[in-house]
């Protein structure tokens, strides 16, 4: 069974999609789509504690406050190597921002090899179903640019500028 579920943003409805117990996914509604979200029929994910849940860790996040991210159970669907990545992400602090590059030596390093392919890398943070709760626009490009999120460059823009308030930041 799959549940779905509409939260009405600042930057636009997000659609939460769960299996009745973990968020499975997270996007905004309209944005780039890529196969990884479930289509169908759904049943209402309001109806299950959970939306609860979600709920407060998105009114949080969208108040500028620093959520728990362990305060929600998270299954993305994807490989064993976009899993990976997306633990990456979730390691990248609020308010703090990374390279693909970056998370590429890291995984390289871990696997004793001398480089990992940031491309590949990139291409993961791509597929990232869970937007916003699995950080992906915390990852940046080498030169400091805001390069590729599937919600849009301005959606992007607004979120590492909300993390980045003063007021927000837990250090």
């Amino acid at each position: 069974m799959i549940y779905q579920a509409i939260y009405d943003s600042p930057l636009g409805d997000i659609s939460v999609q769960s299996d009745g117990e973990n968020v499975t996914a997270l996007y905004f509604v309209g944005q780039r789509y890529d196969g990884t979200m479930e289509e169908g029929s759904f049943e209402s994910l309001e109806s299950l504690p959970l939306w609860k849940t979600v709920k407060t860790y998105l009114m949080c996040y969208f108040k500028g406050k620093q959520p728990d991210p362990g305060m929600l159970p998270l299954a993305p669907k994807g490989t064993a190597f976009q899993k990976r990545v997306w633990q990456k992400l979730l390691a990248i602090p609020y308010g703090n921002v990374t390279t693909y590059g970056a998370i590429a030596a890291e995984i390289a390093k871990e696997d004793g090899k001398p480089h990992f392919s940031a491309q590949a890398v990139g291409n993961a943070v791509g597929r990232n179903p869970i937007s916003i709760i699995i950080p992906c626009h915390r990852v940046i490009g080498k030169d400091g640019s805001l390069t590729g999120y599937a919600g849009g460059i301005e959606r992007k823009k607004w979120l590492l500028e909300r993390e980045n308030q003063p007021k927000n930041r837990a250090d």
